[in-house]
């Protein structure tokens, strides 16, 4: 970090509470800027990190009309579904506010009147499409009609998605008013607009500065600049939102883009609020030498790099004192496609990260994503890679680092960090390699280049399984006990290094690697640049080596590619086929009983077959059951099972089965019918 700044203000674009959070959301925003943020932390830098829910507009009246709730229904309940989705998946925010809230309210008024005030946003009467069956004006969301540009039936009154145009809703070709599907008419209705075009040049001289921005973030602002700038409504006609503080305004609220904006701020005064120094947020808004970086994703430059900060020019005009700083830097990424095609969230064409974490842990998706961000260029998650990811990289590479040399410790040393005695040209090699590596990965940071740095700091892992093949320390413990102790000594310490410098990509990780080693100081405190030090002293007792990632199956990634396969309508979901109907009398003639299984064994020359003893009540029998790929016998004994008491007897490979077990079966997975609670054998079931 330049060494004019003595603070970071880091920002995620809020995102909108009508929905759940989703891998393009992580990708794009909240990852990178939180590996970069936990990074800073690390080198002990002054640094928060500021986000909220998006909480007013148009979407969130579409989803409560949609889902038959108010509004506030709607952002209470994915305010709090994010916000827990965040906290599980390690977002390091030092505030997640909202916009629904009195201070966040307060901040958007007191801007619009400041910049009413000053003369600088324009009244203006324009056209507007107007409900009569509905009684109100139609916000652009709520218009539908054929695009002029390229003729597709299913343009907004604000944008055609099929070909990227910006409209006006009046240029709609046979408009129809989403909630009733009436045509709406054209009514004349008043207006504040930011000029955009008025700060236009001050906005070109302020980005000439900006050399270092990545490219594809400067050519979208030239775009724009190069169009000329338009100016940009800041009211609209709904009731939901921030309203307008203008004495005899009714039915106007402040503009979801202009209030959204805002909420940086607020939640940093609400951040500062709960800290108990109300007035703290000034020194990260108002100070000079704080460096402010927003990370978005690319559809959210144009606000970030333009209209906010002509927001801000505005305010600071004419001003000697609370003067907002500008951003210091923009690193937008570009899109995240899945499995090959578009993310649609109204398909349900997504992974979504509350689904995501009933299943998974939240690392290996952290490292999946750090490790194809979309950076520069549009890039694709697929399940296969992410399953690749963490099975060969995360499990073989860092997971067997740490496991196979704590487990050395723990055969060989008493389980303490062995002495390290003279040094030989490959251990100097690996002292080396950690300061080399830890300045590598830093810089990357700092210049926002997330995967390379997440690269290197796997390439470090790599270079200690190498490092520990190459001395043999399983040999030398009987050849040579002092070259033993020396390299793992050295081990230790780089698995140290690597809970610090993994900590911002897997932060659950580096945590169970510092409790592995029994470390008592924080992590964060330790420090980035102690991740080259050697820390550890002789004598220190280790704690218990656990395995850091489990392998994933291929079978729990199909289930989730088959998931988007039907939301792409690739395979059509199978239809159940029943059996014919039976008679209430049909099925009482069935006996179904709780049996225990008391022993169960393999049946010889068959992978399928497993013969059971079972306890049904005072009785025992024999059961032969085709399980034998799904089951391993152990797992059987003691397990409550329902059986068909009254089926006939018959012979199986020569051996007779007593009865049948009842089991359910999906997609070639079978499961065993077994009984939750104590409940007596002998049991009807009915």
């Amino acid at each position: 970090m330049s060494k004019n700044f003595k603070r970071i203000l880091v920002t995620a674009a809020l995102p909108y509470a009508n929905g759940p959070i989703h891998l393009g959301h992580l990708a794009g925003a909240y990852l990178p800027a939180d590996i970069y943020v936990r990074y800073q932390r690390l080198k002990g830098r002054d640094v928060i990190y500021i986000c909220g829910s998006d909480e007013h507009g148009v979407p969130i009246t579409i989803t409560a009309e949609k889902e038959g709730i108010s509004p506030q229904q709607v952002v209470d309940k994915y305010h709090y579904m994010n916000k827990e989705s965040f906290e599980k998946f390690g977002m390091s925010f030092d505030n997640y506010s909202r916009t629904s809230l009195p201070i966040h309210h307060q901040t958007a008024q007191e801007f619009f009147l400041e910049l009413y005030k000053k003369g600088v946003l324009k009244e203006k009467t324009t056209k507007q499409l107007y409900c009569e069956k509905d009684k109100m004006f139609l916000a652009d969301r709520y218009v539908e009609g054929i695009c002029p540009v390229c003729g597709s039936p299913e343009a907004r009154g604000d944008q055609c998605e099929k070909c990227g145009s910006w409209l006006e809703q009046t240029d709609l070709i046979e408009p129809k008013c989403k909630i009733c599907g009436t045509t709406p008419v054209i009514k004349d209705t008043s207006h504040w607009y930011l000029p955009l075009g008025d700060f236009q040049k001050r906005l070109e001289d302020w980005m000439s500065t900006k050399t270092d921005w990545k490219e594809n973030v400067k050519q979208y602002v030239y775009s724009w600049f190069k169009e000329g700038l338009q100016d940009r409504a800041v009211t609209r006609d709904l009731h939901w939102g921030v309203k307008v503080p203008i004495q005899g305004v009714e039915g106007k609220v402040i503009y979801v883009w202009f209030d959204a904006l805002l909420g940086y701020i607020s939640s940093t005064k609400e951040w500062a609020q709960k800290i108990g120094q109300p007035e703290k947020w000034r020194e990260y808004w108002q100070s000079q030498d704080t460096r402010l970086i927003h990370f978005i994703g690319k559809d959210n430059i144009v606000f970030h790099c333009i209209v906010f900060p002509a927001m801000l020019m505005a305010w600071n005009d004419g001003r000697s004192d609370e003067i907002y700083i500008l951003p210091d830097n923009v690193p937008a990424n570009e899109f995240l496609n899945l499995e090959g095609k578009k993310l649609s969230t109204s398909r349900n064409y997504a992974v979504w990260l509350n689904e995501y974490l009933e299943k998974f842990e939240p690392d290996p998706l952290r490292y999946a994503l750090a490790s194809i961000l979309p950076e520069t260029k549009d890039t694709d998650f697929s399940w296969k890679e992410f399953q690749a990811r963490n099975n060969n990289e995360l499990a073989d590479i860092l997971g067997n680092f740490v496991n196979r040399t704590l487990t050395f410790v723990k055969k060989n040393f008493e389980n303490k960090v062995p002495e390290r005695f003279e040094l030989e040209d490959i251990d100097r090699e690996l002292i080396s390699k950690l300061k080399e590596y830890a300045d590598k990965i830093a810089e990357n940071y700092e210049n926002f280049r997330i995967r390379d740095g997440v690269f290197e700091t796997m390439n470090l892992a790599r270079f200690a399984n190498k490092y520990f093949n190459d001395t043999e320390p399983w040999k030398m413990i009987k050849e040579n006990p002092r070259r033993a102790s020396t390299s793992i000594n050295l081990c230790l310490q780089t698995v140290r290094a690597l809970a610090i410098l993994f900590e911002p990509v897997l932060p659950f990780s580096a945590r169970k690697i510092w409790e592995m080693l029994n470390l008592k100081d924080d992590i964060v405190k330790a420090g980035w640049d102690s991740a080259y030090n050697l820390m550890l002293e002789a004598g220190h007792q280790l704690g218990e080596p656990k395995i850091l990632f489990r392998k994933i199956e291929d079978a729990e990634v199909e289930e989730e590619i088959k998931k988007l396969k039907i939301a792409s309508g690739e395979i059509v979901e199978e239809k159940i086929e029943f059996k014919p109907q039976i008679t209430i009398e049909d099925f009482e003639k069935i006996d179904l009983r709780v049996a225990e299984v008391v022993e169960c064994e393999r049946v010889k020359n068959s992978e399928k077959l497993l013969k059971l003893k079972v306890k049904i009540g005072t009785e025992q029998r024999q059961i032969v059951a085709g399980i034998g790929k799904h089951y391993k016998p152990e797992d059987l004994i003691g397990k409550k099972v329902v059986i068909v008491a009254n089926l006939k007897p018959a012979k199986l490979m020569g051996i007779e089965s007593q009865g049948m077990l009842l089991a359910a079966v999906k997609d070639e997975k079978l499961t065993i019918i077994t009984t939750l609670g104590e409940i007596e054998s002998g049991s009807q079931v009915r």
